[in-house]
């Protein structure tokens, strides 16, 4: 049996959720919302997920240094010596590179979970069941794993993993990665039972991620190992500072997944989504009126309105007479009205809001 005090979890909590303005702005982005009114941020709702798993104080916060005091406020568990702020944003594999040497340095044999902290899980139990397969799986074998989420539908949001040989239960060796295909590609994937969503969940030893970057992103690797000798004292924070933004800005997917020979992926299905879009919160609400419409936050008067969603902020009255198949985001200072075919543009609106009027909106 193994010993719980070597299993870590990291979370990643910095990104800026632009898909998901006006209502996720770059001040407090969508992982730190209360999207279905339970009264839990997604983040909350993440760390809960891991209670018994792993103990609490092997719980590591990734997240950007301008958040420091949001976590504080809604992780009031979470010890300051357990979040790593970054002091620039550089996606994954730094991230997740700077994390393996701060773990590794407090525990040489700490096997480590790597979560999101912004998706959306609807069958707890069977995720945590799922995750202790995974801590079992690395304990025993010189593995980068994986979680592939079972399709229902050819996404074309989300990348794909192809399964390859058979390790027993639900683990298979990964044979291809694909980001995001078209959809008739997305459809031949659903269709021949082979590719799982890659869920951007990760579980490694801190040995194996870390000989791994060697290996493959050696440019984050030469940077981040310099600082062996300060990781977990007072002098971290000031090597990070001096020397993150040095690090490449590139996927852990990019970086080492789609490189390493020893790649593996339990197949799962607990109930998944990213909540990446307005369309997958509409997807994934847990009520609709009786005209498909899902409401967030607001007291509605809906006529002849079919199948929106609307999420507003303050205590505000919406009234909506013939709108169809669209996404209604309303806060203080910034109004939404888009089609929801056109979530996928969402970004783009939010880089002409920046190029127009500034930082202020975001």
């Amino acid at each position: 049996m193994n010993d719980n005090n070597n299993r870590y979890c990291v979370i990643m909590c910095g990104g800026v959720g632009s898909r998901f303005w006006p209502y996720s702005r770059a001040s407090r982005p969508k992982q730190f919302l209360d999207f279905f009114g339970t009264g839990r941020s997604l983040l909350q709702m993440a760390v809960d997920r891991m209670s018994g798993i792993v103990p609490d104080s092997n719980i590591i916060l990734m997240t950007n240094e301008q958040y420091a005091g949001i976590i504080a406020e809604q992780l009031p568990q979470i010890a300051p010596e357990q979040i790593l702020l970054e002091p620039a944003r550089r996606n994954t594999a730094p991230c997740i590179a700077w994390a393996a040497h701060h773990i590794a340095q407090l525990n040489p044999d700490a096997h480590i979970m790597v979560a999101p902290s912004d998706h959306l899980i609807l069958k707890v139990d069977e995720f945590r069941a799922s995750v202790l397969r995974a801590f079992e799986f690395i304990e025993r074998h010189d593995a980068l794993l994986t979680l592939g989420i079972r399709p229902n539908r050819p996404e074309t949001g989300y990348g794909y993993i192809q399964v390859g040989e058979a390790m027993g239960g639900d683990f298979s060796r990964v044979k291809t990665f694909t980001e995001k295909p078209n959809e008739e590609l997305a459809r031949v994937f659903l269709n021949s039972g082979e590719f799982y969503w890659n869920s951007g969940m990760f579980f490694w030893s801190a040995a194996t991620i870390l000989k791994a970057m060697a290996a493959y992103a050696p440019d984050i690797e030469s940077v981040l190992a310099q600082g062996n000798d300060y990781y977990c004292t007072p002098q971290e924070r000031e090597f990070i500072n001096a020397n993150y933004a040095a690090c490449p800005n590139i996927s852990i997917d990019f970086a080492v997944m789609e490189k390493a020979p020893n790649v593996y992926v339990e197949c799962v299905d607990f109930g998944w989504s990213d909540l990446g879009t307005w369309g997958s919160l509409y997807d994934n609400a847990p009520q609709h009126d009786d005209n498909g419409n899902v409401t967030q936050h607001s007291q509605n008067l809906l006529y002849n309105s079919h199948n929106n969603v609307i999420a507003v902020s303050g205590d505000k009255v919406v009234v909506l007479s013939g709108l169809d198949d669209y996404i209604v985001a309303d806060v203080a200072d910034a109004l939404l009205i888009v089609p929801k075919d056109e979530e996928q543009r969402i970004r783009h609106y939010v880089n002409e809001v920046r190029a127009r009027f500034g930082e202020k909106y975001l």
